[in-house]
């Protein structure tokens, strides 16, 4: 409790302060929340350090899951990577892996993120566009070519179709010789925040979180280091969500899962130490952090105190954080590596995982050589240069950071409380209630910057009206396309019809049995079935969503 010769000297401070004059800017975070000119004891008074904030690497984990932070293991530094043909990426990779990246990170085009074979009608134009064209396990072995996946952990962003995906991974891994307890990664597989931001949805809500139960079933027993599921708040936060609707909705949508898993009679401790999570970081520098301080503690309290999680490693939320697409401009492009190094400083003080940090020319076309070396050597530069790793969760104990802390916790703990109202995740998303709020959100924040209330260097000040943008951009030629469908055709000209046959009605009869799907999926992919004759079988069964308006 601040003694009163301090309050004494904080009233006349105010005062002092109050006379004088400002820019006229909103002192607001980038959520639209007030920022008090001055944050003091007083603001942190009712937070118990040793049960609401502790010591690093003890529960709650408010200062971080590991005790000794970056000095035992730095962050992995994995760049999403992904474009035009499988051979393409594999170059890429390799080009990664030899500049100093420690894990791979798969970008799938858009028909591959729907479930559509390279030689589908809507595949037309947009095959190799936005990510690497994988329709067959054939794809994947060039994908993978010489990438010792023993050794390498790969994350891929993968959701309505990832169990397909997954399971062209796995075979190529046995046609490697590794085993799948050997096998280290992450599938971004959360269709929830499908149906709440991006929109890649297949099935309708029910069928897809049975699939997702499968596979954290399935790899909790046969492929235990693999991560099944990155729960993504990112993808909310390009949306347009302010930083704690992120907060929330990423972590409803977790215990979403977690529920399911336990309502189909897993043990939470068989499963929960293999999921993860994946978190934007936006402008706002101490915003973000705050929010991934009170991220780790929500999660840990909800695993102990309403889970019965009793394996603390249950505890941990283990996060990726990806720098905010949405805050890059086309104008003055290089702009964005200073957004970029910022974004990614916020990340690792809040105490990442693993990072990705944009390019700057991502909001133009898919990163250049060049641009992607520079995203890398940004992460490596906050490594090693900057010091912020000699001590753990260094922006601990800061009056404003604990108290924003704590305020986003408590938001958090409101939201929950109205999404369960409803009757929980599924109710919500069909209801429109998660996307109404995100466009609200959104539509503020874009009034702010007309507005002037909120400066875009570039953008709404400090224009350069004859500015010529002069980088390079990465061109993906239509042949990808020519070469894509040709390599289909002969795989589906030199296959089996037989086995192929098989597969397919395998699939069928066990979507609709409601067995695990993953074996017969995995079978699937050796005898070179597609991932849209996969999917196509499952829609039989399962059906397809189509989205309510909402106004």
């Amino acid at each position: 409790m601040p003694g009163d010769e301090y309050l004494k000297r904080k009233k006349e401070y105010e005062e002092k302060v109050n006379k004088f004059p400002n820019t006229g800017m909103r002192f607001t975070t980038v959520s639209g929340d007030d920022v008090k000119v001055l944050y003091g004891p007083e603001d942190i008074e009712q937070i118990n350090y040793l049960s609401e904030t502790g010591f690093p690497g003890e529960y709650p984990y408010t200062r971080g899951i590991h005790s000794n932070g970056y000095r035992g293991k730095i962050w992995t530094m994995r760049q999403f990577a992904g474009f035009g043909s499988p051979e393409d990426t594999n170059s890429r990779f390799h080009y990664l892996l030899n500049h100093g990246q420690t894990g791979l990170s798969v970008a799938f085009d858009l028909p591959t993120l729907m479930g559509w074979d390279s030689d589908a009608e809507q595949s037309e134009g947009e095959v190799g566009i936005c990510g690497v064209s994988v329709s067959s396990l054939k794809d994947m072995e060039i994908l993978l070519d010489k990438i010792p996946l023993g050794k390498v952990s790969t994350s891929m962003t993968i959701n309505s179709p990832a169990a397909m995906v997954f399971a062209f991974y796995l075979a190529v891994a046995e046609e490697q010789g590794v085993e799948f307890k050997n096998l280290r990664g992450t599938l971004q597989n959360d269709i929830f925040k499908e149906y709440i931001a991006q929109k890649e949805y297949i099935f309708p809500p029910n069928p897809s979180l049975k699939i997702i139960v499968d596979m954290i079933e399935y790899s909790s027993k046969e492929v235990s280091q693999w991560n099944p599921v990155s729960v993504s708040g990112y993808h909310i936060r390009e949306a347009g969500s302010t930083a704690v609707q992120e907060l929330a909705y990423t972590l409803a949508d977790g215990f979403a899962y977690i529920e399911a898993c336990i309502k189909r009679g897993m043990n939470v401790d068989d499963f929960a130490p293999r999921l993860s999570f994946f978190f934007n970081s936006h402008l706002d520098f101490f915003e973000e952090i705050a929010k991934f301080r009170a991220a780790r503690k929500i999660y840990a309290k909800r695993m102990k105190n309403m889970y019965g999680a009793k394996n603390p490693r249950s505890w941990w939320l283990r996060f990726h954080t990806q720098t905010a697409g949405c805050t890059l401009t086309a104008q003055q492009p290089e702009n964005n590596i200073i957004r970029t190094a910022f974004q990614a400083l916020a990340g690792v003080l809040g105490g990442t995982q693993s990072l990705h940090t944009n390019s700057m020319d991502e909001t133009l076309a898919l990163p250049s050589e060049k641009a992607v070396k520079i995203a890398l050597r940004t992460q490596q530069l906050i490594a090693y240069e900057t010091g912020v790793i000699n001590t753990v969760d260094p922006l601990g104990g800061s009056y404003f950071v604990e108290a924003l802390t704590d305020k986003m916790e408590k938001e958090a703990n409101k939201i929950f409380d109205q999404v369960d109202a409803i009757g929980g995740v599924i109710p919500a998303i069909e209801a429109g209630y998660f996307q109404k709020e995100i466009a609200d959100a959104a539509y503020r924040y874009q009034k702010e910057i007309e507005k002037k209330e909120k400066f875009i260097v570039g953008v709404n000040e400090f224009i350069e009206p004859d500015e010529k943008v002069d980088i390079p951009i990465l061109y993906i030629s239509p042949e990808v396309e020519k070469k894509q469908r040709k390599r289909i055709a002969e795989l589906k000209q030199n296959r089996s019809t037989e086995t192929v046959e098989e597969s397919l009605n395998e699939i069928k009869q066990t979507a609709l049995n409601g067995n695990n799907i993953m074996p017969v999926l995995i079978k699937a992919a050796h005898n070179y079935v597609t991932l849209g004759e996969m999917v196509n079988q499952l829609k039989e069964v399962y059906g397809i969503y189509e989205e309510a308006a909402v106004f």
